[in-house]
């Protein structure tokens, strides 16, 4: 086949272009690697081979390659700096994922490992505001690959500043080199699953608190695995999740006594439990009660967790067996914020796939927790989750603009706002879709509760009152609550309608979808 005299050159041009980029895309550290810059398009490779092939310029002499370079201003391998990847692999600056919508930039991705909460943006931008690690140093900014690079960045929980920046899947379950570790590396001094059940039979073992030589395997083995996967997060630290597919895998991060701590773009599941211990009396039929929350704040101030997914992707607790009539349980809440944690802002993220999801306050007589518990969830999504979307005891808690969606084959929903002792709910424009099976009616379960302000509500697209339908469907099992919770928010972004809400949580909601 023979190609016009203008189609020929045209080839050749663009082969020529091809040689060019080729030599740029050469990493400037990669002095040792093959020079690609003689090579020359293969015979029969399509158009660019007819009529005696394509060369480039492969027949250039040293000194015709020097002056090419010179007059260039560099080096003949020199890759512009945004092209070129650091020693190791990937430039950890810049990602190839992008945060949201697919689009992709040739420039840095912006660190959000700097950014501080905005003010009024809810609980957490009172008294000062929440900044994280924002004012670490260069030595304090960190880009960790697995768990060992992660526990040494968290320094043991020091309040040094710092930023932590996960890039990948860590997994917690891992021993100092690396490796993975299952169930059966930590269990120890004889403990077993059959032996643990043969034990606690309540047929046998009856109503007692489990005692004895396995519930003490039990505990020894339980602590072993605490050990790998439980992570002390200290004050002034940010964690963030580099790109769109960060994720720590099987761990609890544990925010005790912490102060100033952000947590965004990650996603955060299975937080698994090997060794669930059983409670002959939970519920009055006891239940397995296990240990790891994916986010545990337990005395910790001005926090705020945005833009993170956390689910029990991996090992969902419905498929795991029965034992005493109970459901195996091997995970706890997503997100617990316990023992008068104070001014938490939760935005703009994903709850998924799971039992209890948040607890605002752990227990009916834990009356230290009066003036403390103050947390505003806005723009999240709740989907699949059985109960606890919140449930509050004590706090002033404002939930507004989020989205709930119950499943069309979910037949163990119970409830999703949870009003409990001394709790005020201030809950507005917030959306709840559900299957028929799920009324209105059971989106509200109170116990010992007085108040819940709501407002603006839709359920299934349809405005409703959950506060008078809580009455009106309840009134026999519960008190009637009231409308005054006794307080108005005054922090907070832009309250959009119920149906802006729910659109844009969906498309906007959870970790690698940062704007």
């Amino acid at each position: 086949m023979r190609l016009d005299p203008t189609t020929t050159v045209r080839f050749r041009r663009i082969a020529a272009l091809t040689t060019l980029l080729g030599l740029l895309c050469v990493p400037a550290h990669a002095d040792d690697a093959r020079d690609i810059s003689r090579d020359t398009l293969a015979r029969n490779d399509g158009r660019a081979a007819a009529d005696g092939g394509t060369t480039g310029g492969s027949t250039a002499d040293d000194a015709e390659r020097s002056a090419g370079s010179a007059a260039m201003g560099s080096r003949p391998s020199a890759a512009p700096s945004w092209l070129v990847a650091p020693p190791g692999g990937a430039a950890y600056r810049y990602s190839p994922v992008p945060l949201q919508g697919g689009r992709t930039s040739p420039g840095p991705l912006s660190d959000i490992g700097r950014d501080t909460l905005a003010p009024n943006d809810g609980w957490a931008a009172a008294d000062g505001g929440t900044t994280g690690g924002s004012t670490a140093d260069d030595a304090h900014v960190f880009t960790v690959r697995n768990r060992g690079e992660l526990v040494r960045a968290l320094d043991g929980g020091s309040a040094t500043p710092k930023i932590i920046r996960i890039a990948g899947t860590i997994d917690a379950n891992t021993d100092d080199d690396g490796d993975h570790l299952d169930c059966a590396d930590y269990a120890t001094d004889g403990y077993g699953t059959r032996k643990y059940l043969a034990a606690y039979d309540p047929r046998t073992w009856g109503s007692a608190k489990p005692s004895g030589p396995q519930e003490q395997a039990r505990q020894a083995s339980a602590a072993k695995q605490a050990e790998r996967i439980e992570l002390t997060v200290g004050s002034n630290t940010t964690i963030v999740g580099l790109g769109g597919s960060a994720v720590l895998k099987g761990a609890s991060l544990q925010l005790r006594g912490a102060n100033n701590v952000i947590v965004r773009n990650l996603e955060l599941r299975d937080a698994y439990d090997c060794f669930p211990v059983w409670q002959p009396n939970t519920g009055g039929l006891g239940d397995w009660k296990t240990a790891y929350d994916n986010i545990w704040l337990r005395g910790a101030t001005h926090v705020w967790i945005d833009h993170v997914t956390l689910s029990d992707k991996g090992h969902p607790d419905e498929k795991e067996p029965t034992y005493f009539g109970r459901n195996y349980l091997r995970h706890d809440g997503l997100l617990d914020i316990t023992n008068a944690s104070d001014l938490v802002t939760v935005s703009w993220s994903r709850f998924a796939d799971h039992d209890k999801a948040i607890l605002i306050g752990n227990g009916d007589t834990a009356t230290g927790d009066r003036g403390k518990l103050r947390v505003t969830l806005h723009h999240n999504e709740f989907e699949s989750v059985v109960q606890r979307a919140p449930r509050v005891r004590f706090g002033q808690v404002h939930v507004y603009n989020n989205r709930y969606v119950v499943p069309a084959d979910a037949h163990d929903y119970r409830y999703s706002l949870g009003v409990s002792t001394e709790s005020a709910v201030f809950a507005e424009n917030n959306a709840f879709t559900t299957p028929g099976h799920v009324e209105a009616a059971d989106l509200v379960k109170s116990w010992n509760g007085t108040a819940l302000h709501q407002s603006g509500t839709l359920f299934n697209g349809y405005p409703v009152d959950l506060l008078a339908i809580h009455n009106a469907y309840n009134s026999g099992s519960e008190r009637d609550l009231t409308a005054d919770v006794g307080w108005t928010p005054n922090l907070h972004t832009k309250i959009d309608s119920a149906a802006t809400a729910d659109r844009e949580v969906a498309h906007g909601a959870g970790a690698g979808r940062i704007p």
